[in-house]
């Protein structure tokens, strides 16, 4: 990697193979991946810390087993995580529907991590490789672009210097919201969902246990996570463009709906939920996006198809995304000299995009079954989860959705047996 500043312009250049536009959990994973391969990477994020309220944080099991395999778990088990057991879930006080995690065959179960500590170990295994930077507090503003041809990106910094990152290849995981997506010119068809989620963090209590749980009164319910190392992150359905108005009736009236659908959380509703600033607001929709790729440039993570939040899939996707990309990239910039083709990429995108639109379409009708509201619709509903909880069947539908192998290419597992015996991760320098 090379480095150079434009005294005239007040720009430096750097001159790299890959440029990686956001250091959420797929761009962080991806560029320490590919650095292990040797090959040239810059991360840029836009955010100066790891902080992420609200986010995702279950990692299910397939992707417990394979950063275990990635050689990162000696930093896990360092950190620390909760194991989530199963899920249930209760419509209108009747227990209707429960998967126990522990009968599926992956053999380990899904674990709940904050993910700024998920990214500081990507981060930290990262930084001991002399072919990756990373960039913090750097803010996408513009593809490099000749003949047709992506060739990199300009950044900016928080003292408003710029940076221009030559890259053979520009991969924008930057987020449901892709910056890097619109430039390119990659259209995205948008679906709003019906309704938006409302996301609180409550104390857990000593014997809540470590199931997950979905609790549902008509047409609202609860999405109840215990999270490492002791909390509830819970999950409130509301109406499309509701924030408002439900602000404006009161906190009170807030923590009384949320009781109404779970009582067990009125007395912790009660004594931690003081402000509104205890929230965080989360629009629901999905993003499919018909082209990932052109030549020097490819979407993954939310970027390239975003999900809803239900069963957490969005982190598991963009896992499984940075790992099916690594042997592709590396393949390509040895086939190839300048930007990279897209259509060296068109594999790796037909196949994350049947799984994703999968994903999506099995979301979408979950969704649409929880925003039922007459009674009788809701009756029909109760009726569908015991039938179903009733079959064996749901452990084959619950488990082509969440438990999806990932296909580890064996460049990677050599280099992550490699970097384990010779350098582990010092789990206390992980936040």
């Amino acid at each position: 990697m090379t480095a150079r500043t434009d005294a005239t312009e007040a720009t430096r250049t750097l001159t790299t193979d890959v440029l990686i536009v956001g250091g959420g959990p797929a761009g962080a994973l991806l560029g320490c991946l590919l650095a292990r391969r040797g090959i040239d990477v810059v991360v840029v994020e836009k955010q100066d810390t790891l902080d992420r309220e609200f986010r995702g944080e279950t990692i299910a099991a397939p992707s417990v087993v394979t950063l275990e395999r990635l050689g990162f778990g000696p930093a896990l088990r360092g950190h620390g995580y909760l194991e989530t057991s199963g899920v249930a879930m209760r419509m209108e006080g009747h227990d209707v529907f429960e998967v126990d995690y522990g009968r599926f065959e992956v053999g380990v179960l899904p674990i709940d991590i904050p993910q700024p500590a998920l990214i500081g170990i990507f981060h930290e295994a990262a930084d001991a490789l002399p072919n990756h930077t990373y960039l913090s507090g750097a803010t996408f503003t513009s593809l490099v672009e000749k003949g047709g041809q992506v060739h990199g990106a300009v950044v900016r910094h928080r003292d408003r210097s710029r940076t221009l990152v030559d890259a053979r290849l520009v991969v924008g995981a930057d987020g449901r919201f892709s910056k890097v997506r619109k430039a390119a010119g990659l259209p995205a068809r948008v679906t709003p969902m019906e309704r938006d989620f409302l996301w609180i963090r409550l104390p857990r209590p000593a014997d809540w246990g470590d199931r997950a749980d979905l609790v549902v009164r008509d047409d609202r319910h609860l999405v109840i996570l215990p999270t490492f190392p002791d909390l509830l992150r819970i999950g409130h359905n509301l109406p499309k463009r509701a924030l408002g108005e439900l602000r404006a009736e009161g906190l009170p009236r807030f923590r009384d709906s949320v009781a109404e659908i779970d009582p067990r959380l009125r007395p912790l509703l009660e004594e931690h939920l003081t402000s509104w600033d205890d929230t965080g607001f989360l629009e629901i929709f999905t993003t499919e996006v018909d082209r990932w790729a052109r030549d020097g440039l490819v979407l993954i993570g939310d970027a390239s198809h975003t999900c809803t939040p239900i069963l957490g899939q969005g982190v598991n996707l963009a896992i499984q995304d940075a790992v099916c990309l690594v042997p592709v990239v590396a393949r390509s910039l040895m086939d190839n000299q300048g930007a990279l083709p897209a259509v060296d990429f068109d594999a790796f995108v037909a196949a994350r995009k049947r799984h994703k639109t999968f994903v999506t379409r099995y979301q979408r009708l979950q969704e649409a079954a929880l925003a039922q509201r007459t009674p009788w619709r809701v009756a029909l509903r109760r009726a569908r989860f015991r039938l179903l909880d009733a079959l064996p069947l749901k452990y084959r539908v619950f488990g082509k959705v969440i438990n999806a192998p990932h296909p580890i290419d064996p460049e990677d597992l050599r280099l992550a047996r490699e970097a384990t015996t010779a350098s582990p991760v010092d789990p206390s320098t992980v936040a």
